[in-house]
């Protein structure tokens, strides 16, 4: 009998997008989050990160600086970063500026990971970049190796018409640098990430048509660096793991239904409960949208969702996976608590073990 070799496991990382359901303030859903990440640093998880989206009632990551710090202070192992910086909201060297802060907080463990689309919608986006400064999506490419200039020890350089120069540096004597990703879900952020030569990350968790085109795309095309030698690549996976199939399925419910209101205009609201999400009566459109969302998620007992990862991360030819954890929450947990977040990543870290 021929015995097929196990495939590898990958190394697991989070990213966080520090959901709020229903009755939850803020600063619950935050402390949960934080609960969260001083788990996966006990738990060997590689990164933790957060997003960075606006004006949404389900939503509490806007700032992932901000959050970062708070996780760096609670962890003392895994790396914690941005997944991502929505770039053109802001200017360059206040991001620089931020990381190069987070970077002499947690020196080795910093993560900047950077995307282009604007994190919300267009009226939160004028908002965000009202100054006018920021806003040139064009200058994006510029704007990213501005960044990567600033945060470095030598800092960057502006010349002036005149023939004149400007020293600028992000902090004034830097011994460490944030490692810079590039994020994204086209051929364009898959490209621009192997043009400059730097890791790339495709968001998945969010749209899953053309990843193996990007894939492909961002490994022919690295030009390589002295720093970077060769392509670096992870891929995100939305992820719910329960002690039983059905349990793993009801807690995909209430993440299923926002993508569903998202997707037909109707008003977005908090994380509903999971009994909240049962009971709401689903529309022919809407358990469409569901069930085509929920097809490309990872969901399941521990060890069928393991099995599907390993395949998932051979497939793909990497040895990472940033899973989004988006198991909603019973009535009954404490609004304080990651629940079945929290018992995501423990089942999964010890399939994986």
């Amino acid at each position: 009998m021929i015995v097929m070799p196990e495939i590898a496991a990958p190394a697991l990382s989070v990213l966080d997008l520090v959901p709020v359901r229903t009755g939850q303030t803020s600063a619950q859903a935050v402390a949960a989050s934080l609960a969260l990440a001083r788990r996966a640093d006990e738990l060997g998880f590689r990164r933790y990160w957060f997003a960075e989206h606006h004006n949404m009632p389900s939503v509490a990551s806007t700032s992932p600086p901000v959050l970062i710090a708070a996780a760096a202070g609670v962890t003392g192992r895994i790396r914690v970063g941005s997944g991502g910086v929505m770039l053109p909201n802001h200017s360059p060297l206040i991001v620089a500026e931020q990381f190069a802060a987070l970077s002499a907080l947690a020196p080795g463990r910093i993560d900047l990971g950077i995307g282009r689309a604007p994190g919300s919608d267009p009226v939160i986006t004028q908002l965000l970049r009202r100054s006018g400064t920021t806003s040139d999506v064009e200058r994006f490419p510029e704007h990213v190796t501005d960044i990567i200039s600033l945060a470095s020890p030598q800092g960057a350089t502006v010349r002036f018409v005149s023939g004149g120069e400007y020293a600028v540096h992000a902090t004034p004597n830097a011994t460490d640098v944030p490692e810079v990703w590039l994020l994204g879900s086209s051929d364009y952020s898959a490209q621009l990430a192997a043009q400059l030569g730097l890791p790339y990350v495709f968001a998945n968790h969010f749209a899953g048509d053309g990843l193996e085109r990007a894939m492909a795309l961002y490994r022919s095309g690295f030009q390589a660096t002295e720093e970077r030698p060769a392509p670096r690549s992870f891929i995100t996976a939305n992820v719910i793991v329960a002690p039983t199939a059905e349990e793993a399925r009801e807690r995909a419910l209430p993440q299923a239904r926002q993508f569903a209101r998202m997707r037909t205009n109707k008003p977005m609201t908090p994380l509903p409960t999971v009994e909240e999400a049962i009971a709401e009566p689903t529309d022919a459109l809407e358990q469409s949208m569901i069930d085509q969302t929920t097809q490309r998620w990872f969901i399941g007992t521990a060890d069928e969702v393991a099995t599907t990862l390993r395949e998932f991360a051979a497939k793909h030819e990497v040895d990472e996976v940033m899973i989004s954890p988006v198991a909603g929450s019973y009535e009954r947990e404490g609004l304080d608590s990651p629940a079945g977040r929290l018992q995501t990543l423990e089942l999964l870290a010890a399939a994986l073990r």
